[in-house]
């Protein structure tokens, strides 16, 4: 039985499920090294909290019992739970690194998984002491309001790891899909020719951003393709795209783009930044 989470990594994606978690009843640990963006963090939940109370999608209570749920940390020997989710930088090394620091110091059932979005799960449980306890548990941006989280198995994954992650997910008011690991697992495999399509219009010059997003809305997505790269963020979004390339066998027709390798670049990031394919700041 699951009763604490520890999540690693306090910037976007990380202050999302430590939410999400502390929300569903959890008692969570939100591990971050640097402190100011540990205080981002913590301003950032509370502001998300303030503004579903405001909207009447909780209870003051229910904002007040998350927040009571939730402890914010830089030390990582405070990061004791039943499951680990990890949402540091894509680097394996790193992540590799991390979960087996806190193999030391965790209970031998606890299971370690990982927010990667595009890295190989498998590549990344071959370097950790415990591969079987070892698993994908990939949340989507916004984490608490995103229903859908792919738990990715290893051919070390053992049953009852996977057993206990779809059940965690559930408990947290989620969508589990299960699969294997493979280059972008589902929806980053599915998602890239939405991305790198767009993006190859725009290169040639056949329709800017806001013309082909306003089709692309009008046929029933949500949201166009460049609203949400700037979303995702463009640095996020450009090296899922050069991992699945560089995993699939570098295919002519999902070579990441010059216009978001540029963006990247010059700090374009989208909303984070202020300014992406769009301009924030106005």
């Amino acid at each position: 039985m699951i009763n604490s989470i520890c999540v690693c990594g306090a910037g976007t994606m990380g202050r999302g499920i430590a939410q999400a978690a502390a929300m569903a009843g959890f008692y969570t640990t939100l591990y971050e090294l640097n402190e100011s963006v540990l205080e981002k963090a913590k301003d950032s939940i509370e502001k998300s909290l303030q503004a579903l109370v405001v909207k009447n999608k909780i209870r003051l209570t229910a904002k007040e019992d998350t927040l009571n749920h939730l402890h914010f940390t830089n030390k990582l020997s405070d990061c004791i739970a039943d499951v680990v989710i990890e949402a540091i930088f894509e680097k394996p090394e790193a992540k590799i690194a991390l979960f087996n620091q806190l193999v030391e110091i965790n209970h031998s059932e606890t299971i370690f998984a990982s927010n990667t979005s595009s890295l190989s799960v498998t590549e990344i449980a071959k370097g950790v002491k415990n591969p079987e306890r070892v698993i994908g548990m990939h949340f989507f941006n916004p984490a608490p309001v995103m229903k859908l989280v792919e738990v990715v198995n290893t051919e070390f994954t053992n049953k009852q790891t996977t057993a206990i992650i779809l059940e965690l997910a559930k408990q947290m008011g989620k969508t589990s899909v299960h699969c294997k690991d493979s280059p972008g697992f589902i929806v980053n495999r599915v998602a890239r020719p939405f991305y790198i399509e767009s993006l190859r219009l725009a290169e040639e010059k056949i329709a800017d951003f806001s013309t082909i997003d306003s089709l692309m809305e009008s046929t029933g997505f949500k949201m166009g393709p460049f609203k949400l790269m700037d979303l995702i963020g463009n640095d996020v979004n450009y090296a899922v795209s050069c991992s699945v390339y560089d995993q699939l066998g570098q295919p002519e027709r999902l070579k990441p783009s010059s216009i978001q390798k540029e963006n990247v670049e010059t700090g374009k990031l989208g909303k984070k930044s202020g300014k992406g394919y769009y301009d924030y700041n106005s």
